[in-house]
């Protein structure tokens, strides 16, 4: 009598020429998936950068000739640009606004933060707040506010030298003007940079503080062996957006234009020189070269000073 044994499906065997169903790789999903999360910005980068600079690239070798029309012309309005004696009056003036308005502005940032961060200032919060809260002002409020202080008939000005009886206050004037522009920047912007700061300072490890307490260091030796060196980056970066803010000055001095006509002119900086020459002066070809001009300069200063600061934080 014989008995047949029933074979599991797992011991079954396998057919000859048979070969095992491949994996699928999850790269291609992986690629997809990212590109989902970058896709957008890509978008807004190209539609929003890349094409308009290369917009104002191609305009700015063009020019509208008398006779031909508008015709390609190389480099011939970039010649002109460097012989254009307004462009660089108003260049002259953003480079002295830069040098004197941003070493201030980041002196007395760095003073309050260090201020907020001592942990001795009375009525921190308050202290805080006040120095930050002109930023959250709109820039055009903001010239509009203090054109009003500025002024010698019916502003705070005004009121000062006719109490005094003599017009002491001239914020308006040709050797002032560019003062008081810097003093309303550095109103607005204060309290950005001053909370850069302040939270680099936060995030120095306490650990650091005791040791130097236990090694007997005060204060002021605290500050400069460890706050001051845990700021280099954020003041490079601080120092980099104030480059980049001083060679775009344009909504403080064009709002006070109307204020100061015979002083403030339509080319008192490049970027209200640029705008003249497009909305005024329907010379888009031309104002398109000082934007581009204006743009390689900005950011091979930036890059200076990126390249600079990173090098002696890493020393």
């Amino acid at each position: 009598m014989s008995t047949l044994t029933a074979r599991s499906p797992e011991a079954a065997p396998r057919r000859s020429g048979t070969t095992p169903a491949p994996r699928r790789r999850g790269k291609p999903r992986g690629r997809m998936t990212g590109w989902l999360f970058v896709g957008p910005f890509v978008a807004v980068l190209v539609l929003m950068l890349i094409v308009p600079i290369g917009y104002a690239l191609w305009l700015s070798l063009f020019r509208d000739q008398l006779i031909g029309g508008n015709q390609f012309v190389w480099f011939a309005n970039y010649v002109q640009l460097f012989q254009d004696a307004k462009f660089w009056s108003g260049f002259g003036r953003v480079a002295i606004f830069l040098v004197v308005q941003v070493p201030i502005m980041l002196g007395l940032a760095l003073v309050a933060a260090l201020a907020l961060d001592s942990a001795r200032l009375w009525g921190t919060g308050f202290f805080r707040i006040a120095v930050f809260l002109p930023y959250a002002v709109p820039g055009v409020v903001a010239a509009l506010i203090w054109g009003f202080i500025y002024g010698n008939q019916f502003g705070l000005t005004g009121a000062a030298n006719d109490a005094l009886g003599i017009d002491l206050l001239q914020p308006f004037s040709p050797s002032w003007v560019l003062t008081s522009i810097g003093n309303v920047v550095t109103w607005e912007f204060l309290g950005y940079n001053m909370l850069i700061f302040y939270a680099a300072l936060r995030t120095v490890p306490g650990d650091l503080y005791e040791a130097a307490e236990l090694d007997g260091a005060g204060p002021m030796r605290t500050v400069f062996s460890i706050k001051l060196p845990a700021l280099r980056g954020p003041m490079v970066i601080a120092t980099i957006f104030s480059i980049i803010g001083s060679f775009q000055l344009f909504n403080e001095p064009n709002l006070l234009k109307t204020l100061a006509p015979n002083v403030i002119g339509s080319a008192f900086t490049p970027n209200m020189y640029a705008y003249s020459l497009s909305f005024s002066g329907q010379q888009f070809n031309y104002s398109a070269t000082v934007a581009i001009v204006m743009g390689v300069i900005t950011a091979v200063i930036a890059y200076v000073v990126q390249v600079r600061g990173t090098r002696q934080e890493n020393r």
